[in-house]
């Protein structure tokens, strides 16, 4: 059948299967469209093999390069003049988009050789040595949450209208600070944090009241883990452990990626903003968090456990690197 934008299927010329120059109908007229770097049938592609793979290593040398500084440098290498279209459709034939950089703390050689050395010394711990490990931290916890991701749709002209504006509330109209803590079988209550913690309330506020004993629960072969924060490591906290008789974990700095704990705030606070949305005040997100916190499942804490073993082989496959998590 010859498509109706055919001239000559307009003029009732028509026929089963006929050559009519951009009017082909047989099967090659598609297979010039199919995949990435396609071109106009009867077009040549505009770059060689050569300059494909130079476009490839050129946008993996820095992994920023636009297109438009990729063409410059292609055209100082090999003297062609090549669209950033063309570029960008070649980059994609190589399965490269542009995506936002995933943020991640700074890690200096010496951090990498102590995430290193800590994954080196627990890639081989079993499940149950793991579910002897008491993960704590902090986390803040914003009343509105800005996502600079978010997309909306709109026409040429309303950038500005209301329906397409994403409203920011300074300082994200306040904040809740909260410590805690889990173990594959044993949970402390969470913590709110006003105010700046020292290294004294951090041990007559959290350490004696709520970590000490969870660990007499777990038993003599529990392990403490909290990260390097100042007022984690100040001396009244290292003589309290110690005189508690606390099994302290050597964390190395810059880990956030390392602690389970992390990825329970991630999923505690899409929980508030779903179940909750619009927080009254800071007081009203405090007691959602609670709540959240409550009914969370106990298999979400076993597999946050139980990623420990992943999370140490994919830091030392990197050299001490960054992982996914």
């Amino acid at each position: 059948m010859v498509p109706r934008w055919c001239p000559q299927a307009r003029s009732g010329q028509a026929t089963s299967r006929v050559h009519l120059g951009h009017c082909q109908t047989d099967s090659t007229f598609h297979s010039h469209w199919e995949g990435p770097g396609k071109t106009h049938p009867g077009q040549p592609k505009k770059t060689t093999p050569r300059e494909d793979r130079l476009i490839e290593r050129l946008a993996l040398q820095t992994r920023t390069a636009s297109s438009s500084i990729i063409r410059r440098q292609l055209r100082v290498a090999t003297n062609t003049n090549i669209s950033q279209q063309t570029i960008r459709n070649r980059l994609h034939g190589f399965n490269l988009r542009s995506r936002r950089p995933a943020v991640r703390p700074r890690l200096t050689p010496a951090h990498r050789a102590a995430r290193r050395a800590f994954c080196r010394r627990h890639v081989r711990w079993t499940r149950q040595q793991w579910s002897q490990v008491l993960f704590s931290d902090e986390s803040r916890f914003t009343l509105n949450h800005n996502d600079d991701r978010l997309g909306v749709w709109g026409r040429q002209g309303e950038r500005y209208i209301d329906a397409t504006v994403q409203e920011k509330v300074a300082f994200g109209g306040g904040s809740v600070m909260v410590w805690g803590a889990f173990s594959l079988h044993h949970r402390t209550p969470l913590f709110h944090v006003q105010g700046n913690l020292t290294g004294l309330r951090y041990r007559d506020e959290i350490l004696r009241p709520l970590a000490v004993p969870t660990l007499q629960q777990m038993g003599p072969q529990a392990v403490y883990q909290d990260d390097n924060a100042r007022p984690h490591r100040a001396r009244v906290v290292n003589d309290f452990l110690q005189q508690s008789g606390v099994n302290r974990m050597e964390w190395p700095a810059c880990s956030p990626d390392l602690n389970p704990i992390e990825n329970l705030w991630d999923e505690l606070d899409r929980k508030v903003r779903s179940n909750h949305s619009p927080l009254r005040d800071v007081q009203h997100l405090y007691q959602m968090l609670q709540a959240e916190r409550q009914a969370l499942l106990h298999r979400i804490f076993t597999i946050l456990v139980n990623s420990m073993g992943s999370r140490c082989v994919e830091c030392q496959n990197s050299q001490g690197g960054y992982t996914h998590y």
